[in-house]
C-alpha cells in the first residue's frame, strides 16, 4: 500500500528537510508552497509534487486536501510546518503583532489540520498529523521577549489535545515536535555570536517526523516531544 503525506511550508528549511526525509522512508509527498521559491532537490522526485497554497485561506485549503485525496485516495500523515517569527516584549507588543502571530500560527495549523481530520476520519486506517510548537510556548520563563509568539503558539499544544480527544476513536492522532533553536540560515544571521552545534537541525527534527508517520510510531498517544539539542 502507498504512504502518501502532505507537508505545509515545504520550501522552508524546515519544509525541505521533513520532505526528503519522507520521499527516502517511501512516501508519496505534496508539499505546499506559498510563493515559487524551489523545495530543493526533492522537486525532481517522482514521488513529490509541489502545490502553491495560501494555508490561512480555509475554502483554498479544503480544495487542495480535496485535490490531495483525489490523487491518493488516503492521506496517511500530515506535517504541519507554516509558522512565523517575532520578537517583542509584553509591553510593546501590539495588538496587530498578536493577531499575525495567531494567523500564522495557529490559524493555519486549524485551518489545515480540521481539514485533514474531516477526511481522515473518513478512512479506516485514520491519520496523523504533526504540528510544530515552540519551547517559549511550553517552557516557563522561556517566553520573554516573545510575547505574540509565545502565546500563539501555545494554542497549537490545546489543538493537538483537542484532536487526540475526539480522534483517538476514529484512529487519528496528533503529535507536536517542539523545537528550541533551529539551525538555520535565518537563525545564524539573527543571532551570530551563538554556539550553533548546540542547536537542532532541520533534518534531526526530519527524521523525528518520518518516525511519527511510521506505524511503529502508533502506540504513542498525546506525545509531545522536545527537541531541545544543547540549547
Amino acid at each position: 500500500m502507498n504512504k502518501n503525506a502532505i507537508v505545509t511550508g515545504a520550501n522552508g528549511n524546515l519544509g525541505k528537510a521533513v520532505v526528503n526525509k519522507l520521499l527516502s522512508a517511501g512516501f508519496q509527498v505534496i508539499g505546499t508552497v506559498h510563493n515559487d521559491q524551489p523545495t530543493d532537490q526533492s522537486e525532481e522526485h517522482p514521488k513529490f509534487e509541489k502545490y502553491k497554497l495560501d494555508v490561512t485561506d480555509e475554502q483554498a485549503t479544503q480544495q487542495f486536501v480535496n485535490y490531495a485525496v483525489n490523487k491518493f485516495e488516503n492521506i496517511h500523515y500530515a506535517a504541519l510546518l507554516v509558522g512565523g517569527f517575532g520578537m517583542n516584549s509584553f509591553e510593546d507588543t501590539t495588538l496587530g503583532e498578536v493577531h499575525n502571530m495567531f494567523k500564522l500560527n495557529f490559524e493555519s495549523a486549524f485551518i489545515t489540520s480540521q481539514a485533514l481530520y474531516k477526511q481522515m476520519k473518513q478512512q479506516s486506517s485514520g491519520g496523523k498529523i504533526t504540528f510544530i510548537g515552540a519551547k517559549p510556548a511550553l517552557e516557563k520563563g522561556a517566553s520573554k521577549g516573545l510575547t505574540a509568539y509565545a502565546l500563539s503558539k501555545s494554542l497549537i499544544f490545546k489543538l493537538a489535545e483537542h484532536i487526540n480527544a475526539e480522534g483517538n476513536e476514529h484512529r487519528i492522532y496528533a503529535s507536536v515536535i517542539v523545537p528550541s533553536i533551529i539551525d538555520t540560515p535565518f537563525n545564524r544571521e539573527g543571532m551570530p555570536d551563538a554556539e550553533f552545534s548546540k542547536w537542532v537541525s532541520p533534518d534531526q527534527i526530519g527524521d523525528i517526523s518520518a518516525f511519527l508517520a511510521e506505524d511503529i510510531s502508533t502506540p504513542l498517544r498525546d506525545p509531545i516531544i522536545k527537541v531541545y539539542g544543547d540549547s
